[in-house]
């Protein structure tokens, strides 16, 4: 029989517990310091930190950041959304919308494409039209996020702007752009009491219907990450006529019932009791420090402690983000949001359930007994009529594919990008090339909210098709591959430089080098990456002004890593697959042995699983749950003789 109160947490609980009170104590004390604090003893304190994190570096890391400094030092100090558009040439619009229950939040909008500001746009009979796409942020973030990047090309919003949408971004209560009410002051405990129930009963519906009714438009398309994908979802399944709206709901990074953090002690401290969150940090908006914070530490320190900080929460590495990004973005990523939210994620991590609020939580040893008599309401996700096309990282451990499928529609499609975690879908360095395309096929495909059979026709035959480029682009990138290791290898200091920080290998100036042409098919194969023999490999650098030092021997091997090198080794099981002949037309049995190599991702495809029509891995990108790949569509790929051989078919010759 449990102790009454002390019954609740075990030992490792309650020393976590206290462990956290004084941590926030110490917090307060800090903070209070710094508020009573001159400016200019701040900034002593911010240079006391850059000297010493300087002295822990190594000169070529200095060096390195120095490269990085001019574009990322002027995105972090942005002071906003219109201020970062501006620095890539777009012009923001502001637009104020009153929720039915008070709140006023700040849309931004951006319409133009460069050079395209005297044109009106979606306002008016005689305006250009364009589809409306609508994005939403996540968690403690606003609508900087999706702009905080340093080159054009892999912010969504921009690119969607080219490509001739008008493009709004929505903006939680509470947040830096939304901290205001007609009824209560932000000081007050009345103006922070919300969850995600009021974002979905009011923050969602009533953006949507206002960009509807500026624009004139009868829907719109809705991009949500993280949990602007779970309001989506709540606000879908609890207001049927929303559904004719939004014409397709693309889901990056989906959030609906996670499994927990990957601190254990923090996550069974949570789960005991998610109301210890109102103990640590109030009932007005949690984490508000974090701005200070961000204040008096250098930034390349800052950027390190919240890499550690979503190491320690989450397990994730990072990896796929730069460091001049990181410098750039985590300024951008934190904005204000209630306890009450964040206490509601763990009431649902909890339960296990995608359910409303619970204001009469129960301790965890009651929560079975109390179950019998009360039910906390379900948002009811399996009613949602508007396609739902879920893009997730298979190394997020805030996805749970399995669970999210059992609770929404049959037709919901999900796809999978294996190396990808939670903040890659923003920032990563392939984001354009790994996310961006199923977006826009999924845009592409669904441009009404009638969701007929048509329009799930044409999406299938989008999907087959940039399903059958990526195979192509794959295969034709494979010698590629091989050659930026080689110029890893035998570009030495360059790399050691370029990539003295972790995780800014693409900024090396070696990037250059993958520029190679594909070489020339043989016997109805692609040469793969092991092919290159080492005078081969020696002509293609002298050709690029790169002095080699590699041996003479039989075969250069690609299983060793290079220096600097973020890519991993793939294995390819031994199979037996038929190899059409180019002059006779037959089929011929190769045996493809054990082998390893080197890739830009996890393009593979076992004889099994075509066989099983399980779906394929192709690229980093693979078809999971929902609606899959079958093996109907994978025969099609495989069926083309212009392709060459079978897909995932891989040779390497180990002789000259």
């Amino acid at each position: 029989m449990p102790v009454p109160f002390l019954g609740r947490l075990n030992i490792t609980e309650y020393v976590a517990l206290v462990g956290s009170f004084l941590l926030v104590g110490l917090e307060a004390i800090i903070r209070v310091l710094t508020l009573a604090l001159p400016p200019s003893l701040i900034d002593v304190f911010y240079a006391i930190s850059r000297r010493l994190f300087n002295r822990l570096r190594s000169p070529a890391q200095k060096r390195a950041e120095e490269r990085r400094k001019s574009t990322s030092e002027s995105i972090r100090n942005a002071s906003d959304f219109v201020d970062l558009c501006a620095m890539f040439g777009y012009t923001a619009e502001e637009h104020l919308v009153q929720t039915k229950d008070g709140y006023l939040l700040l849309l931004h909008r951006l319409a133009w494409k460069k050079g395209e500001y005297d044109t009106r746009v979606n306002h008016g009979p005689n305006s250009t039209r364009k589809r409306v796409v609508y994005l939403h942020h996540g968690l403690l973030m606003n609508s900087e996020v999706w702009v905080s990047l340093t080159d054009a090309q892999r912010a969504l919003p921009f690119v969607l702007v080219e490509r001739g949408f008008d493009v709004w971004l929505g903006n939680n209560r509470g947040n830096k752009y939304s901290k205001k009410s007609v009824h209560c002051s932000p000081t007050s405990l009345e103006f922070w009491n919300f969850s995600i129930d009021e974002f979905a009963f009011h923050d969602i519906p009533d953006s949507i219907a206002y960009v509807l009714d500026t624009t004139g438009q009868p829907s719109l398309s809705y991009i949500g990450f993280s949990q602007g994908t779970a309001q989506a979802f709540a606000s879908l399944a609890i207001h049927p006529k929303l559904n004719d709206q939004v014409n397709v709901f693309i889901a990056l990074a989906p959030a609906m019932s996670p499994a927990g953090l990957s601190n254990g002690i923090v996550d069974a401290l949570v789960k005991a009791s998610p109301q210890v969150l109102f103990l640590l940090f109030g009932r007005r908006s949690i984490l508000s420090s974090a701005t200070m914070w961000q204040s008096i530490l250098y930034p390349p320190l800052f950027t390190k402690v919240m890499d550690l900080s979503l190491s320690f929460l989450f397990n994730w590495k990072t990896k796929n983000i730069s460091t001049s990004q990181k410098l750039a973005a985590y300024p951008h990523l934190y904005s204000f949001t209630s306890t009450k939210s964040v206490v509601h994620w763990f009431q649902i991590i909890r339960t296990k359930s995608f359910q409303m609020y619970d204001d009469d939580m129960q301790p965890t040893m009651l929560l079975s007994a109390s179950s019998k008599y009360t039910k906390v309401a379900k948002y009811p996700t399996r009613n949602i009529k508007t396609p739902i096309v879920l893009v997730y990282g298979g190394s997020d451990s805030l996805v749970d594919i399995k669970v999210m499928l059992r609770e929404l529609p049959s037709q919901t499609v999900a796809i999978e990008i294996p190396h990808y975690e939670h903040l890659d879908f923003l920032w990563a360095r392939d984001v354009d090339t790994q996310v961006f395309p199923h977006v826009f096929d999924a845009l592409e495909s669904f441009t009404g909210a009638e969701h007929t059979s048509e329009q799930y026709e044409r999406y299938r035959s989008a999907r087959h098709s940039s399903l059958s480029s990526s195979k192509r682009h794959t295969l034709r990138n494979s010698d590629v591959a091989a050659d930026s290791d080689v110029s890893t290898a035998v570009a030495g200091s360059v790399v050691e430089e370029a990539g003295a920080e972790s995780g800014d290998q693409q900024e090396a100036p070696s990037q250059k080098l993958l520029e190679a042409p594909p070489a020339p098919e043989a016997n109805g194969l692609m040469p793969s990456a092991m092919t290159r023999q080492p005078q081969q490999i020696q002509e293609i650098a002298r050709n690029r002004g790169i002095k080699t030092a590699i041996p003479e021997q039989d075969e250069y091997d690609l299983r060793t890593p290079s220096p600097g090198s973020s890519r991993r080794d793939v294995g390819f099981e031994e199979a037996l697959v038929r190899s059409p002949d180019r002059t006779t037309g037959n089929s011929s049995p190769v045996s493809v042995k054990s082998a390893r190599r080197r890739g830009t991702g996890s393009s593979q495809m076992s004889l099994d699983s075509m066989k099983a029509g399980r779906g394929i891995s192709l690229g980093a990108s693979r078809a999971v749950g929902g609606v899959t790949t079958s093996g109907a569509e994978v025969a099609d790929l495989a069926k083309s003789p212009e392709e060459g051989t079978k897909i995932g078919l891989r040779i390497r010759a180990m002789k000259k």
